[in-house]
């Protein structure tokens, strides 16, 4: 049976994201186009009021800027919406640490972790992310429980979401031979799993990076690291990375996230690490809103330092730069919402990415997409996914990021809604669970 043909007519493209070559940019370099949809797919984009005429209309967009499947690269959906039982009262990283640990050991059974996972998911979705990358703690009791569950939730939301996961340990976790080998088998039997690590300037060693290397060509995985999160102006880690993945000749894909002490260099060193890190091929994740919250926090005293990493300087030197959710509603980060579109409306204010905006919406939508091996770009042929923004310029799109939105998913204009609070696995309200943690 042939499916009809449907329009989404009077819509506009940022071409960075797009692919329409039968349209002309306009002056504000904006591609105004009617989309032509069948089943699932886009089958052509024209120029604005070119669609046939007896098409029928699924949206008439009047102008409003339409954009691809966001996808959210740095995520921590087992740590998710804890927040409320177990906040971080000092909002420190060294407390955000130790209420997960507690959170952990009094909560953290199958049944939570999974329900929380699931709120996590729900919420991208209706958000309109199609690409979601999480890492996993992966120690103890929960390192051995949350892989099963994790394959479980990647074939249950395969048709919505495509998830990959990391596992999320220490790097010297690495040295005890017996237990990475074992870990690195339960990444390599995940589709899409991708071995990690925690490395600072006081853990990070060549002889660790030997092994962690090995492992992943052994086990043909890729790398996913958090990389000196932290303000450190006298070394990074990052470079010794880089140096390693250079002199290995290591054809595996890193991506390091945070690199905040990248920024508290002097400017010469700046532009070396840089320069290394463009070398190695290694692709770097800014975390802006968490490590907004938690770098330069010391109580009484007013934050100075922004926490970012340098994303103008990185870019410039052909860096792939993307940003990401990171931590939502739990001790890292007290807020968010899996909103990547709020996530780069933040993004814009902390690093300066206006004025003008350029392809800074690719960091978001297909340059992360890109790296989990999708392709986002809105094209002829292409997956009819996007989302529909409510607004007809960027400014007015990153200054109401959530208003007017609408989904559209395999062809069909959707609209998701919201979990609520309330079905979150929370049990006994957040004071009784202070209480019980403090006995």
């Amino acid at each position: 049976m042939t499916q009809s043909m449907h329009v989404v007519r009077d819509v506009r493209l940022l071409p960075c994201i797009s692919y329409a070559p039968a349209v002309t940019a306009g002056a504000d370099d904006m591609l105004s186009c009617d989309l032509m949809i069948r089943g699932g797919t886009i089958t052509d984009i024209l120029p604005a009021g070119t669609a046939p005429p007896a098409a029928p209309v699924m949206i008439d967009g009047k102008g409003r800027i339409l954009l691809p499947l966001f996808a959210d690269i740095h995520t921590h959906i087992d740590k998710s919406f804890i927040w409320d039982r177990t906040p971080n009262p000092d909002g420190t990283f060294a407390g955000a640490l130790g209420a997960v640990e507690r959170d952990r050991e009094a909560f953290w059974t199958p049944d939570d972790v999974q329900a929380r996972m699931e709120f996590s998911l729900q919420c991208a979705w209706a958000h309109g992310i199609g690409a979601l990358r999480t890492h996993l703690d992966t120690i103890g009791a929960h390192g051995d429980a949350v892989w099963p569950l994790f394959r479980e939730l990647q074939a249950r939301w395969s048709s919505r979401i495509a998830l990959q996961a990391v596992c999320l340990v220490m790097l010297e976790r690495y040295c005890d031979s017996a237990a990475a080998a074992a870990m690195a088998r339960t990444v390599a039997e995940t589709p899409g799993g991708i071995l990690g690590a925690v490395i600072m300037h006081d853990n990070a060693t060549s002889e660790r990076l030997d092994v962690l290397f090995d492992l992943a060509e052994q086990y043909d995985c890729d790398l996913d690291l958090h990389v000196d999160e932290n303000g450190f102006a006298d070394t990074t880690a990052l470079e010794l990375i880089a140096d390693k993945a250079i002199s290995r000749k290591s054809t595996r894909q890193i991506v390091c996230g945070h690199c905040c002490s990248l920024a508290r260099q002097a400017p010469g060193r700046q532009k070396e690490i840089i320069a290394r890190v463009r070398d190695a091929g290694i692709s770097i994740v800014s975390l802006p809103t968490c490590n907004l919250y938690l770098q330069d926090r010391s109580a009484g005293t007013t934050p100075f330092w922004r926490g970012v990493t340098l994303v103008h300087e990185l870019a410039d030197a052909g860096v792939p730069v993307m940003f990401a959710s990171d931590n939502v509603r739990d001790p890292f980060f007290p807020y968010g919402d899996y909103d990547l579109l709020d996530v780069f409306s933040r993004a814009v204010r902390i690093a300066h990415l206006d004025s003008p905006i350029g392809n800074w919406p690719q960091a978001v939508t297909t340059r992360p997409a890109q790296l989990m091996g999708r392709n986002h770009i809105l094209r002829a042929g292409g997956a009819a996914d996007f989302v529909m923004t409510g607004a007809r310029t960027m400014n007015g799109v990153l200054s109401r990021p959530s208003s007017g939105r609408q989904l559209v998913r395999d062809g069909k204009l959707i609209t998701p809604t919201l979990p609520h609070y309330d079905d979150l696995p929370i049990g006994i309200s957040g004071e009784t669970v202070r209480n019980s943690l403090q006995s």
